[in-house]
């Protein structure tokens, strides 16, 4: 499995910035896809997920508004997009992937996503890409 973050960048306070995740080797279909940041001397932070089989999303407070998450499932991508961006948005940003429909035979299981992602909810991640935004 591997996810490429791409599209980060350095913008001025209350610019827009749009980052994709492109995935490869997993069921996407079967999949939830988020996006973390981490900035320096911070925790990761979840802002937001999406579960591919029918584009439900969740959002953090911290970015509700501002931030809207989409896929294309034909590219096996997921895009960030990003509003009104503030110095505090600065940080590396990550997707994550984990399975979220598991086919056992005629059974399947699915797990509904509720609030925003927890690391420790994500198997698969990718290298990051740095976001700097500039008051």
């Amino acid at each position: 499995v591997q996810l490429v973050e791409s599209g980060g960048g350095s913008v001025p306070a209350g610019g827009s910035l749009t980052l994709s995740c492109k995935t490869s080797g997993l069921t996407f279909g079967d999949s939830a896809i988020a996006w973390f940041r981490q900035a320096a001397g911070k925790e990761r932070e979840g802002l937001s997920s999406i579960s591919i089989i029918d584009g439900r999303t969740n959002y953090a407070d911290s970015v509700k508004g501002r931030f809207t998450m989409s896929s294309d499932n034909a590219k096996s991508t997921v895009y960030l997009q990003m509003h009104a961006l503030n110095p505090e948005d600065t940080a590396v940003y990550y997707c994550a992937a984990q399975t979220i429909i598991v086919r056992m035979g005629e059974n399947t299981q699915t797990t509904i996503l509720e609030g925003p992602p927890e690391p420790e909810e994500y198997d698969h991640w990718g290298q990051g890409t740095q976001v700097t935004v500039s008051s």
